[in-house]
């Protein structure tokens, strides 16, 4: 009897354990299927290696969705497009971007979604069209592109330092070193000769200061004895100016005669030249002056 009992018991928790799974299933297919999700494509020019389907895509680090579809963009060769399936209500905004991350150092990547700050419009999808979400380059990438520039820039660098370093530059580096020595003992020679120079136009100019002084000092004595001469002969400059002038008033009356004197010698010289005879025989007769009998004026 006892046996029957349990024989019951168990078949009992069975069939309410059937019941149940099959309870949760119709739950899970009719409920847990609920959640709607919005398609957003993203193009990246970078290699996707590590990327795999159904990895997760994460919102500043909250997983939001996973990536669908990883592929070629038919459109161009040169970009991966993704596939991704996003979680409805999540603000996909104009300005968010997507970038490959790494777990670590592990190798396997995931796709992080940056940005999107709280003006920006959300990303609306249209009837027709998936929306697309840009892509930022990775660390890595960024990474490699920045070691590839550095690489290139240590070539040219390396390449310059050799052409710097040639036999023709060293030897020519030697021999503007030879010419500095000789230079800086040339420059040693000509400071003492310097210093020469500068100790001369000291003593040059104690000399000018002490010429400068005697001939301030005589200038002083020579405005005195101009003052004194000034005074002293101002009388004798007034009655030589009365003399001067006297002598000039004089000498102004003898040219006025003089004159008189030649108009007499021109007229008498005429008056022979016209009559010779006159000179001896006196054979032409004055011509009367006025005043007198048979003056005329013609």
């Amino acid at each position: 009897m006892e046996g029957r009992i349990n024989y019951t018991i168990v078949g009992l928790f069975v069939v309410l354990l059937l019941a149940g799974l099959i309870a949760f299933t119709y739950w899970l297919g009719k409920y847990g299927g609920k959640q709607a999700y919005d398609l957003y494509y993203v193009y990246m020019s970078e290699s996707v290696s590590g990327l795999s389907p159904d990895v997760s895509v994460k919102y500043m680090g909250v997983d939001v969705g996973t990536v669908e579809h990883i592929g070629i963009n038919p459109k161009n060769s040169e970009e991966v497009e993704l596939l991704l399936k996003i979680k409805h209500g999540t603000q996909i905004k104009v300005d968010t971007t997507a970038t490959l991350e790494f777990f670590g150092m592990t190798g396997l990547a995931f796709v992080e979604l940056k940005g999107g700050s709280k003006d920006a419009l959300l990303l609306r999808k249209t009837e027709d069209e998936i929306p697309v979400i840009p892509a930022s380059p990775s660390t890595y990438a960024r990474i490699n592109e920045s070691l590839t520039i550095l690489a290139a820039k240590s070539a040219m660098a390396l390449d310059k330092f050799d052409r710097l370093l040639s036999e023709k530059n060293l030897q020519n580096i030697e021999d503007i070193l030879s010419e500095t020595r000789m230079l800086a003992k040339d420059i040693r020679v000509q400071l003492q000769g310097f210093q020469d120079l500068v100790d001369n136009g000291v003593v040059m100019e104690k000399r000018v200061t002490g010429a400068s002084e005697k001939v301030e000092a005589a200038s002083v004595s020579v405005e005195k004895m101009a003052d004194c001469l000034e005074e002293n002969y101002a009388d004798i400059g007034r009655n030589i100016s009365q003399d001067a002038r006297q002598s000039l008033e004089s000498f102004n009356q003898l040219l006025y005669e003089l004159g008189i004197l030649v108009g007499d010698l021109q007229r008498t010289t005429r008056a022979i030249e016209a009559s010779p005879g006159d000179l001896i025989f006196k054979r032409s007769q004055p011509r009367p002056g006025p005043g007198e009998e048979g003056y005329s004026e013609k």
